[in-house]
């Protein structure tokens, strides 16, 4: 049907993305320096080596595969890099983003999904969190995503860009197939940390902060499957060539789990006995962050259909299982 330029699809949610195109009659051209992104995780179209950062690469890629639409993953996510080292993030997600769209403007590429997240919220007042919500994040990563949520709708005012920009909560769970899942290096993430301690990968599980206000004294997520967020940025691309006015909204299930229930549901599903150790709060991390997810429902027309929780940690087992009998 059309060519869909995916930069950053070889991470975890544009190679899932990317298998999603292709079952909906796309063919994703993934555009990643595979500095976090992997080779192998690109089957479903052709692959350009490229940073986001260059935009002569860019143009010229856009000008071989000439896409109809640009679904923007690439870019730094892990928070504790990103205060750590505040520079690398605003050259990344802030230039690379502007180099990237200031190059669809020069091509005459006029649609774009952009891959934003919960994090512009920061601390929220109030759970549901709605996408009117203040955008206040509490970190560069956070700070570098709301730049570009904000420099979309200069573009889009500027030069005619339509644009829809997604705000993940907790995206987790694999490709159900097995064809895909969660590789991050560093890994920071829960789900997989509790699963590299069920394979003994890792001594045991920190369950960072047990006094919050909450039911059980954990923090609270609200988890998406991998592959119900793939189905979104579809809609997304389907929302922009019909709706063409820009658009935020949330990806999450509107229902939270504390991270004592994950720990539990994994212990569960894997059979085995996971290790767990009580240890401090984290500076910056809210009690609860839950989506409210209304728009997505009624402007995409996109419901989460495999994010139970048992699904997510099922379909992850299975992966991080096989990559240990692979390795």
């Amino acid at each position: 049907m059309a060519n869909i330029l995916v930069t950053g699809g070889a991470g975890y949610i544009g190679s899932h993305t990317c298998k999603q195109l292709a079952a909906s009659g796309h063919t994703p051209i993934v555009y990643d320096n595979l500095s976090n992104g992997h080779r192998d995780a690109v089957r479903w179209g052709p692959f350009e080596a490229g940073d986001i950062t260059d935009g002569a690469r860019l143009r010229a890629v856009i000008q071989a595969h000439k896409p109809q639409a640009v679904i923007h993953f690439a870019g730094l996510i892990e928070v504790g890099i990103s205060v750590a080292d505040p520079a690398a993030f605003y050259h990344a997600n802030v230039y690379g983003s502007l180099t990237l769209l200031q190059a669809l403007v020069d091509e005459g590429v006029s649609s774009v999904v952009f891959s934003s997240t919960a994090a512009v919220y920061g601390q929220p007042e109030t759970v549901p969190i709605p996408e009117g919500a203040p955008s206040a994040p509490i970190n560069p990563y956070g700070e570098t995503k709301r730049a570009v949520e904000e420099m979309l709708g200069s573009f889009a005012a500027a030069h005619g860009l339509r644009y829809t920009a997604l705000r993940y909560f907790n995206a987790a769970g694999a490709d159900p197939e097995g064809d895909l899942g969660e590789r991050h290096d560093p890994e920071s993430h829960l789900i997989p940390l509790v699963l590299f301690a069920a394979l003994g990968q890792r001594p045991h599980i920190n369950i960072y902060g047990t006094d919050y206000p909450t039911p059980d004294g954990t923090a609270v997520r609200d988890y998406a499957h991998v592959s119900d967020l793939a189905l979104a940025h579809v809609a997304a691309l389907d929302y922009l060539q019909s709706a063409p006015e820009p658009l935020i909204a949330n990806l999450g299930t509107g229902t939270g789990y504390s991270v004592r229930q994950v720990v539990e549901t994994c212990r569960r599903i894997t059979g085995r006995d996971i290790p767990a150790q009580d240890a401090p709060r984290r500076d910056g991390d809210p009690p609860a962050l839950v989506a409210a997810v209304e728009r997505a429902h009624d402007r995409l027309g996109w419901r989460a259909q495999i994010s139970d929780l048992d699904t997510i940690v099922a379909t992850a087992w299975a992966w991080h299982l096989s990559q240990s009998k692979a390795g």
